[in-house]
């Protein structure tokens, strides 16, 4: 006779918790944040609303969990095209590149961080000011390692952070908010360049347009 296994209840728990977060992240997609209900978020996931309520209390809470993990996967892309390279001026490239490029495949992705969570108001403002706070302090540390290694001059590398942030964000919210967007990666030349000006990069490496891989 042979035993069955027996699901393990947490990661039933876990899989519909997924579940319905991507079909949270769809709905949101489709409808804006303000238009989306709970109703929809349950259709959309195959479950009643009540189970939805069972993971998440409220829209809001659906949506600040989306926020956080939707900027882990950004996170761990932008370490993984960094982690390739040893010289700190590519590292800082190598992660405006791998921004640019994550956004410009998934346009959905850019809206939920750039654009849903500022149309929401004050609901998400701490959660949207620690969000920038996250990837300026990423830009900070590959600049803190390039003036330790020389490539740059000493500078504010708390400030020059967070206009380099300032920058991208600009860049990425025209481009979703525009009625006939083009390619998001045909900014990224002349975004390369204002930056790198910006923080003393030579001349003659700016000059440089290698694609990052």
């Amino acid at each position: 006779m042979t035993s069955r296994k027996r699901s393990d209840p947490g990661e039933q728990s876990r899989s519909r918790r997924e579940t319905i977060l991507d079909a949270a992240f769809s709905a949101f997609a489709r409808r804006g944040y303000r238009e989306t209900a709970m109703d929809d978020i349950a259709a959309a996931a195959e479950t009643s609303k009540g189970g939805v309520y069972f993971h998440f209390p409220t829209k809001e809470s659906i949506f600040r969990e989306l926020m956080r993990t939707t900027a882990d996967k950004l996170v761990a892309r932008v370490e993984r095209a960094v982690a390739a390279k040893t010289d700190p001026i590519d590292r800082a490239e190598a992660a405006l590149h791998a921004v640019l490029a994550t956004f410009a495949g998934h346009r959905t992705m850019a809206r939920l961080l750039f654009l849903d969570a500022l149309g929401a108001g004050r609901l998400f403002n701490a959660e949207t000011n620690a969000l920038h706070q996250r990837f300026a302090g990423l830009i900070q540390g590959y600049l803190d390692d390039a003036v330790v290694a020389g490539a740059i001059p000493p500078i504010d590398t708390r400030i020059t952070a967070i206009a380099w942030f300032g920058a991208l964000n600009e860049v990425v919210a025209r481009w979703l908010l525009a009625e006939r967007p083009g390619r998001l990666e045909e900014a990224e030349t002349t975004l390369r360049a204002i930056l790198l000006r910006s923080v003393g990069v030579p001349e003659e490496r700016i000059g440089r347009n290698e694609a990052a891989p």
